[in-house]
């Protein structure tokens, strides 16, 4: 590979998660000349876009949601139309709580506003939907609805890739951005990485996870609130005595999640055979460049066993706490809305920032990559209300309104 090398682009793509690689292979579909690059290996383990599975769900308490979670869906079954394999099961989705829980109610009323077909039914009717395999308290309701499933990231990650470079795009990995400047004379921006490497395009997007605050403020002194958390993806034994097809999605058994204390999610047992994922929605603040990489479970991982006992009624095995764990990272804004603006200031319309997505944002890598490749070649973007997650949010107040999803 040259040294002081020096490309132009019409747009560089900052940060290889699934937001830039859906973003880079829009790009390049429609014709510009994209540099994607990404300051580890591609489809490295160190940030939130990889793993053995991501829930689609269209089930959601926030209106705005829905209708790109059905776009994402349709692009989704395009991508894979084009690579010529399945990154996408397609499953049920079962949200589960107290008839009171206001998190619940709020999904229920999204899903009628939003003409989500689903279903609510009562514990018993929730028993013989799953085949009994679910066991709620006797106060708990189920919503269910039929438009869900399991994504596979890493597999993803690199459909969307090489679709990308099928359409033209360059891919550069081990490279880490140290600079990214206007340049004064002719317009454009100047990208400088991995050294000794200088990249010019007209426009910039930048998608770098959980570092998108330190880039950010590097560029620009900006200070965003996004916060990376370290989470624990856990992984528990199916006992031996429950037939393990019964929580495959060949089985009908759905991706779910439970409100409450804490916040559980979990998908079909499809990556580790005889293992199920079970594990809470949230973690703690980290640094993305400094972490202990340890699994954090204590009282959670008490928690969860407790629920695994209620809800799975001696399937699943909990006295040993979780079989596998994996560490995994989400970058949270106050609100739990996504950021997807131009970043303003000297860079105008010229770079545009898309963070903030992780705990609810890989379904939405399709659409997000779709609307990211309007703004920059249109300077806007169709079929979605962008003023939910813009920049300016935060400047009346750092913490934004805090929502449920």
């Amino acid at each position: 590979m040259e040294n002081h090398s020096e490309q132009q682009f019409d747009v560089i793509v900052v940060g290889a998660g699934i937001m830039g690689s859906c973003a880079a292979y829009q790009l390049a579909k429609r014709g510009q000349k994209t540099l994607l690059i990404e300051q580890f290996d591609f489809l490295h383990h160190r940030g939130s876009s990889h793993g053995e599975s991501r829930t689609l769900r269209a089930a959601y308490s926030k209106d705005y949601y829905p209708s790109m979670v059905l776009e994402s869906i349709r692009l989704w079954e395009e991508a894979e139309s084009e690579i010529r394999y399945k990154v996408y099961t397609k499953t049920p989705h079962l949200n589960m709580a107290s008839s009171d829980n206001p998190s619940l109610q709020s999904v229920i009323a999204s899903c009628r506003s939003n003409s989500i077909p689903h279903q609510i039914l009562n514990r018993q009717q929730v028993a013989d939907q799953f085949k009994g395999m679910f066991n709620l308290p006797d106060d708990w309701i189920g919503l269910v609805t039929e438009i869900g499933g399991v994504i596979r990231p890493t597999k993803a990650m690199s459909m969307f890739q090489t679709l990308a470079i099928r359409c033209g795009a360059v891919l550069r990995d081990n490279m880490e951005v140290k600079e990214i400047k206007r340049d004064e004379e002719k317009g454009g921006i100047w990208v400088s990485a991995g050294g000794t490497h200088r990249f010019w395009a007209r426009k910039c997007v930048v998608t770098v996870g959980a570092w998108m605050g330190k880039l950010v403020k590097m560029v620009t002194g900006m200070e965003l609130p996004i916060q990376p958390l370290h989470i624990t993806i856990c992984y528990w034994r199916i006992k031996e005595e429950s037939t393990e097809p019964d929580f495959s999605p060949e089985s009908n058994f759905p991706t779910f999640s439970s409100y409450g204390e804490p916040h559980i999610y979990g998908t079909p047992s499809v990556e580790f055979p005889g293992l199920i994922k079970i594990t809470v929605d949230g973690g703690y603040p980290c640094d993305p460049d400094r972490r202990t990489w340890a699994a954090a479970t204590g009282s959670d991982g008490n928690a969860v066993a407790a629920w695994i006992d209620q809800v799975f009624g001696g399937r699943v095995e909990s006295a040993g706490g979780p079989v596998v764990t994996q560490p995994c990272m989400y970058s949270m804004t106050p609100d739990h809305d996504y950021i997807i603006d131009f970043l303003g200031g000297e860079f105008g319309k010229d770079v545009v920032v898309a963070g903030g997505f992780s705990g609810h944002g890989f379904k939405m890598g399709p659409v997000v990559g779709r609307i990211l490749a309007d703004l920059v070649i249109n300077g806007e973007a169709d079929g979605v209300d962008l003023s939910h997650f813009m920049l300016g949010r935060f400047e009346a107040h750092l913490k934004g309104d805090v929502k449920e999803n």
